[in-house]
C-alpha cells in the first residue's frame, strides 16, 4: 500500500503532533503514513518578531505549495497557524481532537514575581493581557521552539515565559513551574491546542480517509473562534483572541481584544449556531471610533 505522504515542519512539537495524526490515521484505516519535513519562512527567519514578518502564511506557505504540486498528500498545522481563508485549491478537511487550549506561566509563581521582571513573549495577544495581570512586569520579544524558550528562563535571559500547555503536553514535558492560566485570566489564541489537517479540494480519497480522525466537537469549537477571527481581522497582528466550548444545549464563547485607548475588552456570550457565535463576538469587541 502506497504511503500518504504528510508535511510537517521540522521542529520537535511539529514532528510530535505530526506523528500522532500519522499513526491516528493508520490505526483507523490500515493507511502507512510517511513524514516529510518542510521548512517555512517563520521557521527560517527567527530574529524578527512575528509581528513585523507578517502573519499571513508564515508558518503554512511552503506546506500548501507541496499540496498544489503534489509531492504532498496532506499537511498539519498547528490551528492558530492557520489562515481564516482557505488557499485557492485546498481545504481543511479534518480537525483532530482538541488539546488543552490554555496558556500557562513557566517561571516562579506569578502573583509572587518581583516589579520590574522581565518576561518573554512573541505574541501580542499574551502580552497584552499578561499587562492586565501584572502591569508592573517589563515584557520583551522573544521567539524560538518551547525547548528554546523554556532554556531562556532557565539561564535567566528571562524570568519567565508564557507557553501553550497543548505544546507542553504535545512534548511530555512536565515542569513544577508550570502554571496554567484560566481562560478567565488569558483567553487562548483561536484554534490554541486544535490542528488543521489540509489537503486537496479535489482529493477525494485523502479527504475520506482525514474523516475518519475528524472530531465533531472540535470542528464545531474552531469553526466559531475562526468566525469571530474573520469578522474582526488582523491575525496574530492584533490583541485579540476567543475561545469556544460545546455546552448540553448551546456554544458558549469568550473574546478579548484591545480597544484604542489600549484596555482590553472582554466579552462572553452564548449561541446554537458557530459561525453566528463567532461574529457576535466579535462584533462586541471590535474597536470603535471612540474605543
Amino acid at each position: 500500500m502506497t504511503p500518504l505522504k504528510l508535511g510537517t515542519r521540522g521542529s520537535r512539537l511539529a514532528m510530535a503532533q505530526s506523528q500522532q495524526v500519522a499513526d491516528a490515521i493508520t490505526a483507523a484505516t490500515g493507511r502507512p503514513v510517511e513524514l516529510v519535513i518542510v521548512s517555512t519562512r517563520g521557521d527560517r527567519d527567527r530574529t524578527r518578531p512575528l509581528a513585523q514578518l507578517g502573519g499571513k502564511g508564515l508558518f503554512t506557505f511552503e506546506l500548501e505549495e507541496g499540496l498544489r504540486q503534489g509531492t504532498l498528500d496532506l499537511a498539519v498545522h498547528s490551528l492558530k497557524d492557520l489562515p481564516t481563508d482557505d488557499p485557492d485549491g485546498l481545504i481543511v478537511a479534518a480537525f483532530p481532537e482538541r488539546e488543552d487550549p490554555r496558556d500557562c506561566f513557566v517561571g516562579p509563581q506569578l502573583d509572587t514575581l518581583r516589579q520590574g521582571a522581565v518576561v518573554g513573549s512573541g505574541s501580542l495577544r499574551r502580552r497584552a493581557q499578561l499587562s492586565a495581570l501584572r502591569p508592573d512586569v517589563e515584557l520583551v520579544d522573544i521567539r524560538g521552539n518551547v525547548e528554546t524558550r523554556i532554556r531562556k528562563v532557565e539561564d535567566d535571559t528571562v524570568e519567565g515565559t508564557i507557553l501553550a500547555m497543548a505544546g507542553l503536553n504535545r512534548l511530555s514535558i512536565s515542569r513544577p513551574d508550570i502554571q496554567p492560566f484560566s481562560v478567565d485570566q488569558m483567553v487562548p489564541a483561536v484554534g490554541q491546542g486544535a490542528l488543521g489537517i489540509q489537503c486537496r479540494a479535489d482529493d477525494p480519497e485523502v479527504q475520506g480517509i482525514l474523516a475518519t480522525i475528524d472530531h465533531p466537537h472540535t470542528r464545531t469549537c474552531v469553526t466559531a473562534e475562526r468566525a469571530f477571527l474573520a469578522a474582526y481581522g488582523g491575525g496574530c497582528n492584533v490583541p485579540a483572541a476567543c475561545h469556544v466550548t460545546v455546552q448540553p444545549d448551546h456554544l458558549h464563547g469568550v473574546a478579548m481584544a484591545e480597544n484604542a485607548q489600549g484596555t482590553l475588552v472582554r466579552v462572553e456570550h452564548t449561541h446554537t449556531d458557530a459561525v453566528a457565535l463567532g461574529q457576535a463576538l466579535a462584533a462586541m469587541v471590535r474597536p470603535t471610533e471612540d474605543g
